[in-house]
C-alpha cells in the first residue's frame, strides 16, 4: 500500500520498494501520512563470483559500506563479524547502524555522510600496502574506489546488490497530484532523486518540486536546491527519526 490516511500532512519516500516501513511507523508517530515514490527494488547478488568478492571484501584491514542496502545485503550472503585489526567503517549514521544490527560492534562513520567525509576518517589516510573492502553496488559511490587506489589501498570490491529501475505506479502518481496537504520529501539518496525525477511525468514532478524537502547532507541539501526544490532543511542524518524531526520543522509553517 504506497499512502497512508487521513494526516495532516504528509512525507514522500523516495527508498526502494519494501523499504518504507521505518519511515512510515515515524511518520505515523508525528501525525503524518506517507506516499511511497520507490524509483527501484533492491537486487541481491548472490552468484558465486559475488559471495568470493565479498570474502576478500570482509577479510579486508578496512572494510567499508556504503549504504544500509549493502550491510542487509551482505548479511544475507556471510556473517558479518570483525576480525581482530580490523576498522569497519561505515558511509553515514543509518549505515553504521545497521552494522550493529548485524552484530559489529565498533563502527566508524564520518560526521559529513558522504564520500568525501569517508575519505577524510584517519582509517582512509595511509593505505599504501594495506587493503580495503568496499562493499557496495554497481553504481554505488563512484568517488572512493579511484580514490582509494589513488592512496595506495589493495581495493576488494564487492557489489553484493544492484538497483533495478521501476516505474512508479500510476496510483501513486495520481496521489501525489492530489496530495491534499502540505508535503516534505524526504532525501537520503542522490541516485534516488535523479531516478525519481527523470520516471515522473512533467506535472507530477512539478507537484514534488512544490514540497519541502528534508536532506539528509549537506551535499542532498546541494542536489535538491539545483533540481529546483525552493524550501530545504537539512536533516541531521539519514536515520527515519532525524529525516522526521526536520521534517516536522520544515513542514510546521505550512500547517499553522
Amino acid at each position: 500500500m504506497a499512502f497512508t490516511e487521513p494526516a495532516g500532512w504528509y512525507v514522500i519516500s523516495l527508498r526502494p520498494q519494501g523499504g518504507h516501513a521505518a519511515l512510515r511507523r515515524a511518520a505515523a508517530r508525528r501525525g503524518a501520512g506517507l506516499l511511497a515514490l520507490s524509483p527501484w527494488r533492491i537486487e541481491l547478488q548472490q552468484d558465486t563470483a559475488a559471495r568470493r568478492a565479498l570474502a576478500l571484501a570482509l577479510a579486508a584491514d578496512n572494510v567499508l559500506f556504503t549504504s544500509p542496502a549493502a550491510v542487509v545485503s551482505a548479511a544475507r550472503l556471510a556473517p558479518l563479524q570483525a576480525l581482530p585489526g580490523q576498522s569497519w567503517l561505515a558511509v553515514g549514521s543509518g549505515t553504521a547502524a545497521a552494522l550493529r544490527r548485524a552484530g559489529v560492534g565498533t563502527v566508524v562513520s564520518p560526521q559529513r555522510m558522504d564520500s568525501e567525509g569517508l575519505l577524510q576518517l584517519p582509517q582512509l589516510q595511509h593505505l599504501r600496502g594495506r587493503s580495503v573492502g568496499l562493499v557496495t553496488a554497481p553504481d554505488g559511490r563512484d568517488l572512493l574506489a579511484p580514490s582509494l587506489q589513488e592512496r595506495g589501498a589493495r581495493l576488494h570490491r564487492a557489489d553484493v546488490y544492484r538497483r533495478v529501475a521501476v516505474a512508479v505506479p500510476e496510483r501513486a502518481i495520481e496521489r501525489l497530484r492530489k496530495l491534499p496537504a502540505p508535503a516534505c520529501l524526504l532525501l537520503s539518496s542522490s541516485a534516488a532523486l535523479t531516478q525519481a525525477m527523470a520516471g515522473l511525468p512533467e506535472d507530477a514532478a512539478r507537484r514534488l518540486l512544490d514540497c519541502t524537502v528534508a536532506a539528509a547532507s549537506d551535499r542532498l541539501a546541494e542536489q535538491a536546491a539545483a533540481a529546483g526544490f525552493q524550501r530545504i532543511f537539512r536533516a541531521a542524518g539519514p536515520r527515519p527519526a532525524q529525516l522526521l524531526d526536520a521534517a516536522v520543522t520544515a513542514i510546521a509553517g505550512r500547517i499553522r
